[in-house]
């Protein structure tokens, strides 16, 4: 009998709260939760659904109040610094609304910019690495602009880039086409669907937005701090079908 695989991703009885002199304001409430390798997951709801909050402690940028998050069946909450540290150096990456690009500089030095933290790609590797993510995103022939110098979408693609160049285990996209108007939207939407269907990638697409979370194979929808639907029974949307249509 084949041995049952190991989530990547595992929360029990998760919980955040957040304390500020005598008063608690929990946000998370007990989510059981897993995510395998290889999805492409969108975690939706309204403002001060605690989305967010779930995201950054998947991300290993904060860690929960009580209950457990394992990550490829490990344990995090007895994890050193040092552990966490690497992680969210070689494991995780993420794409942010603001896209958090350095201004004055290329497109490839901004790819480049988080192997010079990474503990084992050597320096000799980082351009090639650099330029194979810039080219998956399709910015091959911007890969000399400065940042500034894109449009919206591109400076998006960008950032996707930037994450991809790791390999991380895992991408999270924050709200990705949150500043963006509908057709770079689109096709920031049609880079990362491509990004998944290309293999080996396990993206948490965070947002708001029911027709952004619909890219994805997997909807789990948080209301107030709890889960309030899991599912992949939707009608999702394609990407690149729509950027054909706007052509």
């Amino acid at each position: 009998m084949a041995s049952k695989q190991v989530p990547l991703i595992e929360t029990v009885d998760l919980r955040k709260s957040y304390f500020s002199e005598e008063l608690e304001t929990a946000v998370l409430h007990g989510l059981n939760l897993t995510i395998n390798e290889e999805e492409f997951v969108s975690i939706m709801g309204p403002s001060g659904s605690g989305k967010s909050t779930l995201m950054h402690i998947l991300g290993f940028l904060d860690q929960p109040t009580s209950g457990k998050y394992l990550f490829r069946g490990e344990a995090t909450r007895t994890m050193t610094d040092d552990e966490l540290a690497a992680i969210r150096a070689t494991r995780v990456s993420f794409v942010f609304q603001a896209f958090n690009l350095l201004p004055r500089t290329t497109v490839l030095e901004n790819v480049m910019l988080p192997l010079l933290y990474h503990p084992t790609i050597p320096a000799s590797e980082r351009r090639d690495r650099a330029m194979h993510a810039i080219e998956t995103v399709g910015l091959g022939d911007r890969a000399t602009y400065y940042t500034n110098q894109l449009s919206g979408g591109q400076q998006q693609r960008t950032a996707i880039a930037r994450a991809l160049v790791t390999e991380p285990d895992v991408i999270f996209a924050d709200e990705p086409t949150g500043n963006l108007d509908s057709k770079s939207g689109n096709q920031v939407m049609e880079a990362i669907q491509e990004l998944h269907a290309a293999g080996g990638r396990t993206i948490i697409l965070v947002t708001h937005e029911q027709n952004t979370a619909q890219h994805a194979k997997r909807i789990i929808h948080l209301r107030d701090g709890h889960i309030d639907s899991d599912t992949t029974k939707f009608k999702r949307l394609n990407a690149k079908k729509n950027h054909n249509l706007t052509k």
